[in-house]
């Protein structure tokens, strides 16, 4: 391939004028990851060619994949206007998502539908589109579609089983999370979902097993370990919690991690390994999401327990956990997403200021929490 792209630009130095050689030199320039050098080919034949619909769609294709997704589509646009071709409004349809443009891709999709009735990403991505408007019933009826065309749609079936879980329909959720590892067996978030079911249903081995599964395909999942650590603690299971988390503090520091082993040792009545735990907490601040201002107040009021050689009473239960998971529709970090996925859920903000002046967030952040589904990416990372 690369003689061939040598081969053509050898063509070029002789002859610049010759069109075919540069359009062709273009096609494998996009093909071979050489963007830049690919945009400025196609915007030079664009002046000779300003009607020519392929070579505005190869460059919204470079666009596309330079992430300048405006510019991207203005030449689909362009592209579809001159040629409605199917390729050129799914590639659009593709860009609008990108800037949660949901109508306009809606419409974009559909246009494909009516010259390919059986295109099941398109159907998964009208699925995305109405979930992002929050038109559940078009979400659900679009990814139904989805399934039916391709049964090994995992990302479809994700989508359904969140639905059907916020729902409070855990049958069919679980029938949907069960669908999406039978088909792809490290999807993480999909265990962790099921883990939350059984969680919520009393089912605490199994809830144990399946976050421990999550666990095992993403050893990042910090949601994962925070409901661990509540169940275990409710259990009592205080050393194999440890070891779970000193295990993953083993690989890589983590501010959250280091918080939740706090509150191992400070149920266990270990004020030393307590306050341990709550300095190298603070010591990886941009791994830390509880707010700092609070840590730091209650590793203070530990120290000085030390200091007065005083004794950290034991705890005896663990309150419920209030603080709201965060919400993901897919597993980019540990997923091989195609770019048909297109989800980005917006995250609100955990903590307002008045929150962070909040002078000990020791007992209140374990409270049992209601453990919904983990959300995700692409928009649409399993």
């Amino acid at each position: 391939m690369d003689n061939d792209i040598e081969s053509l630009q050898n063509i070029l130095k002789g002859d610049p004028s010759n069109f075919q050689a540069r359009r062709e030199l273009s096609i494998l320039l996009v093909n071979n990851g050489f963007n830049e050098e690919a945009e400025g080919n196609l915007r030079y034949l664009l002046k000779y060619f300003p009607d020519d619909a392929e070579i505005y769609y190869n460059l919204g294709i470079v666009y596309e994949k330079l992430k300048k997704f405006t510019e991207a589509e203005k030449c689909y646009k362009k592209a579809v206007e001159i040629s409605p071709q199917e390729d050129f409004y799914y590639n659009l349809g593709d860009v609008l998502v990108e800037l949660k443009e949901w109508d306009e891709a809606i419409a974009a999709f559909k246009k494909v539908l009516e010259t390919d009735p059986n295109d099941g990403n398109c159907y998964f991505n009208l699925g995305v589109c109405y979930f992002n408007k929050e038109e559940k019933n078009l979400a659900l009826d679009n990814f139904q579609k989805a399934v039916s065309i391709n049964p090994q749609d995992v990302f479809a079936y994700f989508y359904l089983g969140y639905i059907y879980q916020n729902d409070g329909l855990t049958n069919f959720a679980t029938e949907s999370y069960e669908k999406v590892l039978s088909i792809s067996p490290d999807y993480s978030w999909a265990y962790f979902n099921l883990g939350s079911i059984a969680f919520k249903n009393g089912n605490i081995e199994e809830a144990k097993m399946y976050l421990k599964k999550t666990i095992e395909y993403n050893p990042r999942d910090i949601e994962a370990y925070k409901l661990l650590t509540q169940i275990c603690l409710q259990e009592g299971e205080t050393e194999e919690i440890s070891e779970i988390l000193n295990t993953a503090l083993a690989e890589e520091a983590n501010g959250d991690l280091y918080y939740f082993l706090a509150r191992v040792y400070k149920y266990i009545g270990s004020l030393d390994d307590y306050c341990r735990a709550l300095g190298e907490a603070l010591k990886n601040p941009y791994t830390l999401t509880f707010p700092q201002d609070a840590v730091k107040k209650e590793y203070a009021a530990a120290q000085e327990k030390s200091g007065l050689g005083l004794e950290l009473e034991p705890e005896n239960e663990i309150d419920e956990y209030n603080e709201e998971p965060e919400e993901k529709v897919t597993e980019e970090e540990s997923q091989d997403i195609p770019e048909e996925t297109f989800e980005d859920e917006e995250i609100p903000d955990e903590e307002t200021e008045e929150e962070l002046e909040e002078e000990d967030i020791s007992d209140e952040e374990f409270e049992e929490e209601d453990y919904d589904s983990e959300e995700s990416e692409e928009d649409t990372d399993g």
